[in-house]
This record gives structure tokens, C-alpha cells and sequence, in this order.
């Protein structure tokens, strides 16, 4: 009998091993998954930022677009979103957007409009949301006022004449 009890304090402390073994392993895994799913949060950030520079970018040209249609005596500027969808200037449909977009950022069309002096014409449009923005340099030149933005609400999207526009009414050679 005594021959029994070495051998059964061996398997003892085997077990112990692998138990400590696979604590191990279990830790190392949830930390590569929280890792990971913050790497998937900060790319899911970077793609909605990136989504709202272009839909900012769409509505910059609708503005522009509806600037450059209007006929004389008309204002230059919508009084409602709705009206880049379907300019009510015109007997037949003339769109400037083909359609509202929602807020990347926030998920929801709750775009805050900038509106002109006199409060009744849309001059531009901006996120609702106050988070910071992960890109703060290096953007393209429609958007280099962007640079150093505290937040996604400081990203106004005016209608501006693109950059190559601007420069060949004035007589500035652009060089590639």
C-alpha cells in the first residue's frame, strides 16, 4: 500500500500544472480579445469619419450645385435640405442630392444646419456630434480647414469651390 502513495501525489501535482497551465491560456486569450476589439472600434471610427467627409462632400456640392442653378432673383441658398433632393425652383425635378444622408458619426440625420444671417437659408451643415476625431492632418484640400479640430461638430461643410475650380478663375496654374 505504501508503494501507491508516491505515485498518486505525482498525478497531484501534475494536475495542478496543467489547472495553472490553462488559467494561463484562458487569461492570454481574453486579453488578445479585448485587444481586438478595440482595434475593430478604432477602425470602425475611422470609416465612419471617413464616410462623413464624404457625405459632408456631397452636401458641399449640392450646395454649390444649387448656388450655381439659381435663377435671377431667387436666393443662392436652400431653405431646407429637402430642397437639394428636389429644387422647388423648377416645374420639373432638378436634384442637387440624390438624397439625405444620415451622420455617419451618430448614425441618425440629425445634421445641424448653419444657417445664413438672416436665418433663412441654409449656408452649410456639421455633425451633431461632439466626440474627437481621430484624423486631425492630411486632408484633402476641399478640407483643410478641418485641420486640428477639436470635434466632429467643428467639421462644417460649406459650399466652397474646389480648390482647381478657384484657382483657374483667378489665372493660377496648377501643377500636378
Amino acid at each position: 500500500m505504501k508503494k501507491d502513495l508516491p505515485t498518486r501525489s505525482v498525478h497531484v501535482a501534475q494536475g495542478g500544472y496543467a489547472y495553472l497551465a490553462l488559467l494561463i491560456l484562458i487569461a492570454i486569450i481574453g486579453v488578445v480579445a479585448a485587444a481586438a476589439v478595440q482595434l475593430g472600434g478604432v477602425y470602425q471610427r475611422r470609416m465612419a469619419e471617413e464616410e462623413l467627409l464624404f457625405v459632408g462632400g456631397e452636401y458641399q456640392r449640392a450646395l454649390l450645385s444649387y448656388a450655381a442653378a439659381t435663377p435671377v432673383g431667387q436666393p443662392r441658398q436652400p431653405r431646407t435640405l429637402d430642397d437639394l433632393v428636389r429644387d422647388p425652383r423648377y416645374p420639373n425635378p432638378m436634384r442637387h442630392l440624390r438624397k439625405l444622408y444620415a451622420d455617419p458619426v451618430t448614425g441618425k440625420s440629425n445634421w445641424v444646419l448653419v444657417k445664413s444671417p438672416d436665418g433663412q437659408t441654409i449656408v452649410g451643415i456639421h455633425s451633431a456630434s461632439v466626440a474627437k476625431p481621430i484624423k486631425i492632418a492630411q486632408f484633402p484640400p476641399d478640407f483643410k480647414g478641418f485641420e486640428d479640430k477639436r470635434h466632429y461638430a467643428d467639421w462644417i461643410f460649406f459650399a466652397r469651390v474646389p480648390a482647381a475650380a478657384r484657382a483657374s478663375s483667378v489665372g493660377i496654374a496648377i501643377r500636378p
